[in-house]
């Protein structure tokens, strides 16, 4: 019996870290990506081809932003997609909106990066071979292991006002 992999689809539009971010996903087991876009038309129109377990998404990009892919994301008709946002902006304003929007994870470019195979690895293990990866962690089920700070799930990382 196979076991289904992890669909990343990665949204950047750096083609220098975009082939960087490529070669770490492709380097988790059970982990494939599917796309690399650099726009959010190109994002959602990737959304709709086929099912996507993550989207790993930049909050700057070509034309649209990050918060547009999120924003479709969060309209439901994509499934149970997982989204994790991957930017330099990491202002708490950015942060909270992302939140607002359905992002599960929210890490710095400049911090973080090194970490995000570790955060897929986790999300692998978790997912079973009959079910969407995705969806322990969009339930809330089962928590993951302690992450650093900014590896967290979104919602933790975020102050009550």
């Amino acid at each position: 019996m196979s076991t289904r992999q992890l669909s990343v689809l990665l949204v950047e539009d750096s083609r220098l870290l975009a082939g960087r971010l490529q070669e770490a996903i492709a380097a988790v087991s059970g982990t494939r990506v599917v796309g690399t876009v650099d726009s959010e038309p190109a994002a959602v129109a990737a959304l709709r081809r086929e099912p996507i377990d993550v989207v790993l998404i930049d909050l700057n990009l070509s034309r649209g932003t990050g918060f547009g892919v999120l924003r479709a994301i969060a309209g439901g008709e994509f499934g149970n997609v997982l989204a994790i946002v991957l930017t330099n902006h990491v202002l708490g304003e950015y942060r909270r909106a992302a939140a607002a929007l359905g992002a599960t994870y929210f890490l710095d470019k400049m911090c973080d990066i090194e970490r995000l195979p570790s955060l897929l690895q986790r999300l692998v293990a978790r997912a079973a071979p009959d079910e969407h990866p995705a969806s322990e962690v969009l339930t809330g089920a089962a928590e993951p292991a302690p992450f650093g700070a900014d590896e967290m799930p979104i919602s933790t990382l975020l102050v009550p006002e």
